[in-house]
């Protein structure tokens, strides 16, 4: 297929999170064709039932790998065209992404390269399910190129997460006589307030930390004070998450529990001459390889502004482009 009948064919089969099947033997189908047209080796792994990373390498070991995600966030959007655009739940990521890899690998093939794989892996989008499973079966890769959305730039560097749940816990009682309970909810405003007062560290290269609060809950009714209420909050990491972690402690100090979800470190990723260059806020599927799969890069066509939402798109000139790009980059690592 061409590039761009090949991202809608992909952009068109759904593959939320959990939902991977049947894009994951969509990708084997395509991988095991090329295998078997240039003498490679294609499989599935099963990371869960019914959930399965894709993998496929050309020639002795894989020195270099394409990596990208097959999961997408919700909802389904399906795929439209325009001149410029090719729309779509996936079409920047990371449908689009996918295509381009499979397009670069084919034209590498036929120029007789050799030892070089690509892998295409679930749960990025929530847990980075495939990628810790990769981590735990590598297959001797030095060099991995993981795509995401970047403007066909290279990311020398990502930001970090540290996700908490902060949660608070009261005393319930009529609305006419607060005096009688204690509100949770009055409890958590107070800890978020505190905790939006925190200061942040800043990085010459990431940049600053940024903190959202992503959902509060909590309360029974108007007329009821409120005895449980909880917020999400995520700060982007540039650096040792340590002292943050105190200053939430203390925000909270008594009035509430600050449960840690997840920490994701901040990264500093590889660079090759000549390339643009610019710096990611969002987290990969990078820190959960841990290495196992090489030194990690992470460039590819479309803008993170327009992924998960509605208006999701890729420009098909960056698609065009990013095929050449990821065709370059391997040979240029191979070289190493």
């Amino acid at each position: 297929m061409h590039l761009f009948e090949l991202t809608r064919a992909l952009v068109d089969t759904e593959s939320i999170t959990g939902n991977e099947e049947r894009v994951g033997l969509q990708l084997l189908d395509l991988v095991s064709a090329l295998a078997t047209q240039y003498g490679g080796h294609a499989e599935r792994s099963e990371v869960e039932p019914r959930r399965s990373n894709v993998f496929a390498f050309w020639g002795d070991w894989p020195v270099v790998t394409l990596s990208t995600h097959m999961d997408t966030v919700p909802p389904f959007v399906a795929s439209r065209e325009d001149a410029e655009f090719i729309w779509g739940r996936g079409a920047c990521d990371t449908k689009g992404i996918i295509a381009a890899m499979l397009k670069a690998a084919e034209v590498l093939l036929e120029s007789g390269q050799r030892n070089f794989g690509v892998l295409f892996v679930v749960g990025e989008e929530r847990n980075s399910a495939g990628a810790y499973h990769a981590a735990a079966h590598p297959k001797g890769s030095r060099y991995l190129i993981n795509g995401e959305p970047t403007e066909n730039k290279l990311a020398l560097g990502s930001k970090g997460a540290l996700r908490y749940q902060i949660a608070a816990s009261g005393r319930m009682a009529h609305s006419a006589y607060p005096e009688l309970g204690e509100s949770a909810i009055d409890k958590l405003l107070e800890c978020l307030a505190e905790i939006r007062k925190l200061p942040l560290p800043s990085d010459d290269l990431l940049g600053p930390s940024t903190l959202n609060i992503g959902t509060i809950s909590g309360g029974r009714a108007p007329n009821i004070v409120a005895d449980e209420a909880a917020a999400e909050i995520m700060i982007r990491l540039v650096g040792d998450s340590a002292g943050i972690r105190d200053g939430i402690a203390q925000a909270v100090n008594g009035r509430a529990e600050a449960r840690e979800v997840l920490e994701i470190p901040a990264l500093r990723l590889g660079s090759l001459p000549g390339m643009d260059t610019t710096v990611v806020a969002y987290t990969t599927d990078i820190p959960a390889f841990g290495g196992a799969w090489g030194t990690p890069f992470l460039i590819g066509p479309g803008s993170i502004h327009v992924a998960h939402t509605l208006e999701e798109r890729v420009s098909k000139r960056q698609l065009e482009d990013s095929v050449g790009i990821y065709q370059n980059m391997v040979c240029q690592l191979l070289q190493n």
